[in-house]
C-alpha cells in the first residue's frame, strides 16, 4: 500500500537534487516513455476495451495518437521550450537587459478523468515532465483496467520519486489534495473542480482546471446541412458522446429545421448499421440512468433505443420542451444531443451569451463575416469552424476553458509553459544613471524630460 505522504515526501527530496533541471535528464524519461508507449499499444485498446468497450479506431484517435503527437512534439522541442528567451528592456532604465528564464513549479499534482483515461493522464504528464517537474498521478477509479495498466507501464520506466501512480478513488483524491503540491492540474466536472480549487486555495497552490459545459453548435443558414450533419453526428457518436468538446446542443435556422433532422437521422444510421461492437458503451449504471431521464425532456425526433445490460444508447436527437430543463442547462456527457431553432444570429449570441462560458463553439459558416461575428461576439475556451471535435486533436493550439469551463491552457508549448514558472530576470549594466536617487531637488523636471524623450522612440 503506497503511503501517499511519504511518497510526497520522497519527490520534495528528489527535486531538490536538481536531476530535473537536467535537460538530457528530461528527454530520457519522455523517451523512455514513449518507448514503454509504443511496446504497450495493443495492450491500452485492450484495456480501453475492457472498461469502455472503446472500438480501436477511437483508441487510435482519441488516445494514442494525439498523445504520441505530444511525446514527439516534446522530444523535438524541449530544448528550445527552455531556453532563456530575451525580451526588450524600455530606455527608461537603460542601460539593462532583461530575459524570461523558464523554471519547473516542482511537485505537481495530476488528476485525470475516465472519458479518455490514457490521453488526459499522458498529455499533461508529458508536459510536466518535460518541465522538469516530479508528479504525482491519480487515474480514474472508474476505469480500473486502464488505470492498473497506467500504473504498470509508469512503474517500469520510472521510480516513485519521480513519478508516482497513485490509484484510489474520492478518498484518495482527497488525500493527495490535502498534501503541498506546487501545481495542481484536473480535469473532470465543474462541481468536483470547484472542490479542487478550494483545497488549493488552502496553500496558494496554482491550478489548471480542465472542465467542460455545453459546447453550442451554430448552424448558419447558407451551410450544407449535409455536410454539418455528418460532422455533429459524429461527434456524438464518438465515445459515445463522453467527451468535454462533443456538441452539446445545436442552434440550427428555422428554415433548416427539418433538413437537419433528416440529414442526422440519414448519417447516424450509416454509422451504427450493425455496428453494436463499434460503439463505446455508458461509463456506469448512474451515467446511463441520468442519460435516459434526459430522454423525458423533450420529444425524441430520432434515437431513443437503448440497452441497459449492455449500457449502450444510441445518438438521440431531441427537441426540449423548453430550455431551462437539466437537458439544456448540464453538461449532457453521452449521445443524447438537443436541437433548438433561431431566427438571426442576434439571437444566438444573447442565448449562448446568457448562459455559462463554453469549453468550445462549434461555427458551421462558409461566410467569413459570419464566423468572425460569432468568434468576436461570444465567450469560449476555444472555437471549431465547419467541423466538430478535432480542435482537440490539433495539439499545436493551446486548449483549455474560460470561467465555468476551466482555466489554464495545455497542449504542446503551452503544456510546457503551463507546468513552468517564467521567471523574469532583469540584468543592470553600467553606468548607473545618478537621477533616480535622493535627494530629488530638481529632479522632478529632469525626470519628466527624459519620459518625453522616450516617448519618441516607442
Amino acid at each position: 500500500m503506497i503511503q501517499l505522504n511519504e511518497i510526497h515526501a520522497q519527490q520534495k527530496k528528489f527535486f531538490r537534487t536538481g536531476r530535473t533541471l537536467d535537460i538530457d535528464f528530461r528527454l530520457k524519461a519522455l523517451k523512455d516513455l514513449k518507448r514503454v508507449l509504443h511496446e504497450n499499444e495493443i495492450s491500452i485498446y485492450k484495456a480501453l476495451r475492457r472498461d469502455l468497450s472503446k472500438p480501436v479506431q477511437e483508441s487510435f484517435l482519441g488516445e494514442y495518437m494525439g498523445m504520441l503527437h505530444e511525446l514527439d512534439t516534446a522530444i523535438a522541442n524541449v530544448k528550445q521550450w527552455n531556453r532563456k528567451r530575451r525580451v526588450r528592456s524600455p530606455l527608461m532604465i537603460f542601460p539593462s537587459k532583461a530575459s524570461v528564464v523558464p523554471e519547473p513549479y516542482g511537485q505537481v499534482l495530476i488528476i485525470a478523468p475516465w472519458n479518455y483515461p490514457i490521453d488526459l493522464c499522458m498529455s499533461p504528464l508529458i508536459g510536466a515532465i518535460a518541465a522538469g517537474n516530479t508528479v504525482m498521478l491519480k487515474p480514474s477509479e472508474f476505469t480500473p483496467h486502464t488505470s492498473a495498466l497506467i500504473r504498470d507501464l509508469l512503474g517500469e520506466v520510472f521510480y516513485d520519486e519521480y513519478v508516482c501512480v497513485c490509484e484510489g478513488g474520492v478518498e484518495t483524491a482527497r488525500e493527495l489534495l490535502q498534501l503541498r503540491f506546487d501545481y495542481i492540474f484536473f480535469t473532470g466536472s465543474v462541481s468536483v473542480g470547484r472542490e479542487v480549487m478550494k483545497m488549493a486555495a488552502a496553500n496558494l497552490t496554482p491550478v489548471t482546471l480542465e472542465l467542460g459545459g455545453k459546447c453550442p453548435v451554430i448552424i448558419t443558414e447558407n451551410y450544407n446541412i449535409e455536410k454539418a450533419a455528418k460532422s455533429i453526428a459524429w461527434g456524438k457518436f464518438f465515445n459515445a458522446g463522453q467527451s468535454c468538446v462533443a456538441p452539446d446542443y445545436v442552434m440550427v435556422h428555422d428554415n433548416d429545421f427539418k433538413a437537419f433532422c433528416d440529414a442526422f437521422k440519414s448519417h447516424t444510421e450509416q454509422f451504427i448499421s450493425n455496428s453494436r461492437f463499434d460503439y463505446t458503451r455508458i461509463i456506469n449504471r448512474n451515467h446511463f440512468t441520468r442519460l435516459i431521464d434526459y430522454l423525458k425532456q423533450g420529444d425524441i425526433i430520432y434515437g431513443g433505443d437503448y440497452s441497459a445490460d449492455n449500457l449502450q444508447l444510441s445518438p438521440t436527437l431531441i427537441v426540449p420542451h423548453n430550455t431551462e430543463l437539466p437537458v439544456m442547462q448540464d453538461e449532457i456527457f453521452g449521445p443524447v444531443l438537443p436541437v433548438i431553432t433561431y431566427k438571426n444570429s442576434e439571437d444566438v449570441i444573447s442565448f449562448i451569451n446568457s448562459r455559462e462560458k463554453p469549453l468550445v463553439v462549434y461555427i458551421f459558416s462558409s461566410v467569413r463575416k459570419e464566423q468572425e461575428q460569432y468568434i468576436r461576439h461570444t465567450s469560449s475556451g476555444n472555437v471549431c469552424i465547419n467541423d466538430s471535435m478535432l480542435n482537440y486533436v490539433n495539439k499545436n493550439l493551446p486548449f483549455g476553458g474560460v470561467g465555468n469551463s476551466g482555466m489554464g491552457k495545455y497542449h504542446g508549448e503551452a503544456s510546457f509553459n503551463t507546468f513552468s514558472n517564467l521567471k523574469g530576470v532583469h540584468y543592470k549594466l553600467n553606468p548607473d544613471l545618478p537621477f533616480r536617487y535622493p535627494p530629488y531637488k530638481g529632479q522632478y523636471k529632469t525626470l519628466r524630460l527624459f519620459k518625453r524623450l522616450l516617448n519618441r522612440n516607442i
